[in-house]
């Protein structure tokens, strides 16, 4: 790593970017590399308030922008909700199966890695700042070491839920001279890994404020900084993995062990739901978040607003900087000027519920034949009488789009010679007859003929939505019964419109405790965080993967008129029991000599 410091100073903070010209780091690809032996700069760095902000603000850049699903992450495509349509981008191969040690996709171990270092060195290195001593006092200090400390735990999460049990370097700088054997360390079994970073989201919680501040001032200006409530939130989606069957009693995994260490618990273990519920309450009782509501009750706004109400009290964890215009464009239709290309899959659209609150399988209103006049169009009653989410989340044939460079609402077709269909673009169609529509900025017009103008947002990772089925699922395993699963559960659908269970209007029965809610649970889950990179991770933690993925499904997009209304295969998302996890890369494997591959690879 080496760091290079200028004489001039950025005023601001810049959070979540990437800092050049006054910080840069590079170089710090592997956890393995060495720490700066430019010993003298680093001091100089670390006695300034400016470059200390700025060295923190580098740390904050390794939050990864998942936005760009189409071509940096795979949580979506590699998934049984959405087909990316582009083969040349990694996640066709991803999904043919075209995947090795020697040729990580998606590889993210090197990057999350040198973020951990960076955010290591800052906590190491950050006491007795003189001029944020003489500024601030001990009290920024701790709390700078504090997002620091979230980050850190923050990116290992995330090399977890990517690759399993992982390397835990701990505080310990290498020296500048050390030597290869130095820094020769093993991956730690999963639990060990879970207890390590519970440890560090709880001694960063108990120093973070609850809302981002300035001056011990609440600042809209700092959002998207660490709070109590972002570290917390991680706590509950990490114990709910680690509590689900995956890394609970899988004896699947019996093999996967290292010098006779079980790398994946084989021994289920009830109380880790237990933990797993409370870290979620956690998160709720703070009593700061709430489900986003439009104050018109309508809710299809409530829904958009949930991503389009920037900084609303739904939103726990977000990231400021982002490519959603990226996304924009890509779930729009080409007649918009989109790239028409993020493409929900039918196994997605049909696991939205209808209006009743019922599947498709149990409602008396779902139809696979005819058709309604609706608005001037003729919709398929696949589409109709469907609950809001699906109108809020999906394009489909004949629904009324206005945004990107469409000045006017009109019906988006995907047959095969209508404007968005196969037979007008060799690439960019939907092999589904399906677009997400799902945070989708109508006001971003980048695409073919826009103007450049964006629709810019916060990009929300955690929010409290997810907290209530999280805390719903554990309570299930752990307490099958207890009145508070029902209850957030139907918070949930109350919000998104459709009749909850035991109360409200037109209840439906309250399903029995265990397996026939934990199906309710997953089913909510499904539909609620839909295109939010949960269900990659979800179908994984379950053990379910083998069974929902394969081939994937859509309408006729090959026919035109009615023959377009057949459900055929549209794409093939191999699975097989190495993809439970990525492999590390070779490179790492043959640089870190005592590390043992995940199994499979």
């Amino acid at each position: 790593m080496h760091i290079q410091v200028k004489k001039e100073f950025m005023k601001s903070f810049i959070l979540l970017s990437i800092i050049t010209g006054a910080v840069f780091v590079s170089g710090c690809k592997d956890y393995l590399d060495q720490v700066p032996d430019d010993r003298i700069t680093i001091e100089e760095v670390f006695q300034k308030k400016a470059s200390s902000q700025q060295y923190l603000a580098n740390v904050y850049s390794y939050v990864p922008d998942i936005s760009r699903q189409w071509e940096g992450f795979p949580w979506l495509g590699n998934s049984d909700e959405v087909d990316i349509t582009w083969s040349k981008y990694s996640v066709y191969a991803l999904n043919m199966g075209n995947m090795s040690a020697g040729n990580v996709l998606f590889d993210t171990w090197g990057n999350l890695y040198a973020g951990i270092r960076s955010a290591t060195y800052f906590i190491n290195h950050i006491d007795g700042n003189k001029e944020i001593l003489a500024l601030n006092g001990q009290e920024l200090i701790d709390q700078y070491k504090a997002e620091a400390r979230f980050l850190r735990a923050y990116y290992y999460f995330l090399l977890m839920q990517q690759y399993g049990p992982v390397v835990l370097v701990g505080d310990k700088e290498l020296a500048a001279d050390a030597t290869a054997a130095d820094m020769q360390i093993p991956r730690s079994p999963f639990d060990e890994c879970v207890s390590y970073v519970v440890a560090e989201l709880d001694q960063a919680a108990g120093v973070l404020p609850l809302r981002p501040m300035n001056n011990n001032q609440v600042s809209d200006a700092e959002y998207g900084r660490a709070t109590k409530g972002m570290a917390l939130a991680v706590k509950s989606r990490l114990l709910l993995y680690a509590a689900s069957d995956l890394y609970n009693g899988n004896t699947d995994m019996a093999g996967f062990t290292d010098k006779g260490r079980q790398m994946i618990s084989q021994t289920k273990d009830a109380e880790k739901w237990k933990k797993a519920a409370d870290a979620a309450k956690a998160v709720i009782d703070l009593g700061i978040y709430n489900l986003y509501q439009d104050p018109s009750g309508d809710p299809v706004k409530s829904l958009q607003g949930i991503f389009f109400q920037p900084w609303n009290n739904e939103q726990i964890f977000v990231r400021k900087s982002n490519d959603l215009a990226g996304w924009d464009v890509h779930c729009m239709p080409r007649r918009a000027g989109g790239w028409n290309g993020i493409a929900a899959t039918q196994e997605q659209v049909d696991a939205y519920f209808m209006k009743d609150g019922l599947t498709i399988q149990e409602s008396p209103n779902y139809r696979e034949t005819g058709f309604k006049d609706t608005l001037g169009q003729s919709i398929y009653n696949m589409y109709m009488n469907r609950e809001p989410r699906f109108y809020t989340n999906i394009t489909y044939n004949n629904a009324i789009f206005q945004g990107g460079s469409m000045q006017a609402s009109a019906a988006i077709t995907f047959y095969l010679s209508g404007p968005n269909g196969k037979n007008g673009h060799p690439t960019d169609y939907s092999k589904t007859g399906y677009l997400v529509r799902k945070n989708l900025g109508s006001q971003t017009n980048i695409g073919s003929g826009g103007n450049g103008q964006r629709q810019n947002r916060p990009l929300a990772l955690f929010r409290l939505a997810e907290i209530y089925l999280n805390y719903a699922e554990a309570l299930n395993e752990y307490e099958p019964g207890n009145a508070d699963i029902a209850k957030y559960l139907n918070l949930v659908r109350k919000r998104a419109g459709i009749p909850q269970y035991g109360e409200g209007e037109n209840p439906l029965p309250v399903p029995a405790p265990g397996a026939a809610m934990r199906n309710r649970i997953r089913q909510e889950r499904r539909v609620e965080l839909a295109f939010e990179s949960h269900r990659w991770f979800d179908i994984r933690r379950w053990k379910i993967a083998p069974q929902v993925m394969g081939d994937v499904h859509g309408m006729n997009v090959n026919k035109d008129g009615n023959d377009f209304y057949a459900r055929v295969v549209a794409g093939s998302h191999l699975f097989r029991p190495a993809n439970y996890w990525f492999p590390i890369s070779q490179y790492e494997m043959d640089r870190g000599r005592m590390l043992v591959q995940n199994p499979g690879w």
